[in-house]
């Protein structure tokens, strides 16, 4: 039996990490210095949106889950990837796959498109565990209310996903048990067996 590979999905977290606009930006500040103090720590300060990260229904649903109410189980699973990158505009529900999607978490590699309404009904209907995407957001308020009532979690900002077409693996992204939060920031990875 191999060692699995490990493919790394997640965005760095520092100053320089992209995120939506109109969220707060990533501050690390250090708070220790070995020299100084004798151990080594910093101080940070982010949305919950920032970087890699997954949505929890709250974060559109009044009165949904927060993301430490959600089961565990929402973040690990089965997955594979689709590549959507070819197309332009909204998602369609005519390019995604027929089926195949029943307990699984899809990972949608598109260069920064978003998912139509449509698609993310379909999603939905076909029993789809969670969603991921390369893109910031997922798509509109639409988008995220028609997956997040049905609490299937969103994870956005993924990368790496290109290393993963045609594969299937285990995707694994737990977040911080933040009381009463919207998201977290995720270590998203895919184990390749």
């Amino acid at each position: 039996m191999g060692v699995p590979m490990i493919v790394d999905l997640s965005l760095p977290l520092s100053e320089r990490t992209p995120v939506y606009p109109g969220d707060p930006g990533v501050k690390v500040r250090p708070w220790a210095l070995i020299e100084r103090d004798g151990y080594y720590m910093n101080a940070l300060k982010l949305g919950e949106h920032s970087g890699t990260h997954v949505d929890a229904p709250a974060h559109f649903i009044p009165g949904g889950k927060t993301i430490d109410e959600m089961p565990l189980e929402k973040f690990i699973g089965e997955a594979f990837v689709v590549d959507l990158r070819s197309g332009e505009g909204m998602i369609e529900l005519e390019e995604l796959p027929d089926s195949g999607y029943y307990g699984r978490i899809v990972l949608l590699l598109t260069g920064g498109r978003e998912l139509s309404p449509e698609a993310a009904l379909f999603l939905v209907a076909e029993g789809v565990k969670a969603v991921g995407t390369d893109a910031m957001s997922i798509g509109d308020e639409n988008v995220h209310t028609i997956l997040l009532s049905a609490e299937v979690p969103v994870f956005e900002s993924l990368v790496n996903l290109e290393r993963l077409l045609g594969l299937t693996f285990t995707f694994v992204a737990f977040p911080l048990k933040i009381e009463g939060g919207s998201g977290s920031p995720v270590r998203a990875v895919a184990i390749v067996e």
